[in-house]
């Protein structure tokens, strides 16, 4: 079927996805950690047998409750919610109350349907571009997430990680051309992934009595691993180092305050995913020029 469709037809089609994709993350943005936050303090509560407060009972997911104003609670309609137009129409704060709707929301809307665009664009019309944009959601939910609260949740990383091991074991079940990489390419890079951060870890808190990184970010890149590969592993390594290092400098950042990794390794590894080619050609030219390989 989707051999049928053209890359004219295709590109506008993931545009737009990636704008309704878009809208969703900003949901999952807030309310996963908030969710977690929420189920850690009535546990707490429940083990120091203090009292409920109604807050703490009340459901709350991804679903519930609908999504609402955070000040005046008024309901927001459907018509409130098209990606960008009814930020605009709103002119950016709430119908009822006028407070300001952040712009962050109209830009993960934006940002979303962009790679989208360039997934679609970089894979053509197959499921190897599915398979970047389900990565590519994901990436950016986490970015956010780890930004605001310096957390990379198990419920996005470990389903993230299996994906793209379910993803490269059916190309090969089913003896699809989509594959990003191998089945065992694939897990190999999830073990490896997963590994290698720990291992830094490790010897950095040896070294320095402290934790250079949360398991979150082993987590992350054990689920780059099972999807890129396990050879492009290094350069991501690299590469977010590099971002994080010059991203400090810019910003001015004190060694004492701490620093989220997971934005760089996801930057890195979307990155390596879609321009991995100049990327390892640029890499094969440094080391030539530079006589570390004939």
């Amino acid at each position: 079927m989707m051999n049928n469709l053209s890359l004219e037809f295709w590109l506008p089609v993931c545009l737009v996805l990636g704008l309704l994709v878009g809208s969703f993350l900003n949901v999952v943005i807030y309310r996963v950690p908030e969710g977690l936050n929420r189920s850690w303090r009535t546990q707490a509560k429940q083990m120091l047998d203090m009292p409920l407060e109604p807050i703490d009972e009340e459901r709350f997911n991804i679903m519930t409750p609908p999504s609402h104003c955070p000040k005046c609670k008024s309901p927001v309609k459907p018509w409130q919610n098209i990606p960008i137009v009814s930020y605009i129409l709103l002119k950016g704060q709430c119908k009822h109350c006028d407070q300001p709707i952040s712009k962050r929301y109209p830009l993960v809307e934006l940002l979303t349907g962009l790679v989208f665009a360039v997934c679609a664009w970089k894979f053509g019309v197959t499921w190897t571009a599915v398979g970047a944009m389900l990565l590519s959601a994901y990436l950016i939910a986490m970015i956010f997430i780890d930004a605001d609260t310096q957390l990379l949740p198990d419920q996005l990383t470990l389903p993230l990680m299996w994906a793209g091991i379910v993803f490269h074991l059916l190309a090969e079940v089913l003896q699809g051309a989509w594959g990003i990489t191998t089945l065992v390419d694939s897990v190999m890079g999830a073990v490896v992934g997963y590994m290698s951060l720990w291992t830094i870890f490790q010897l950095f808190k040896l070294v320095t009595g402290k934790e250079g990184m949360g398991y979150g970010d082993f987590k992350l890149l054990a689920a780059l691993g099972a999807w890129i590969g396990v050879g492009m592993l290094p350069i991501v390594i690299v590469m977010s180092s590099l971002v994080g290092l010059i991203f400090a400098v810019i910003m001015n950042v004190a060694k004492s305050q701490p620093m989220p990794f997971g934005p760089y390794l996801a930057i890195s590894g979307w990155l390596v995913l879609i321009f991995s080619h100049p990327i390892t050609q640029f890499i094969q030219w440094w080391l030539a020029k530079s006589g570390f390989v004939a």
